[in-house]
């Protein structure tokens, strides 16, 4: 899972960040309601979301074509 989003190009990393951080959202949000099955999910889509977030600055700083 780490490395599938290094092949992603710029467009596809800001579209699957956009997904990543409405599923946080919506699980924040159920974890307040008290309805989530696995609670380790949070940490695992915010760690998600920091991976994307770097590459994303990669891109922004030109490291990454």
């Amino acid at each position: 899972m780490k490395d599938s989003y290094k092949d992603l190009t710029y467009n596809e990393l800001f579209t699957k960040q956009e997904e990543l951080k409405k599923k946080y959202f919506d699980l924040r949000f159920n974890m307040v309601i008290g309805h989530v099955d696995n609670p380790l999910e949070k940490r695992n889509l915010r760690r998600r979301l920091a991976r994307l977030n770097t590459l994303i600055h990669e891109y922004n700083l030109g490291v990454r074509k």
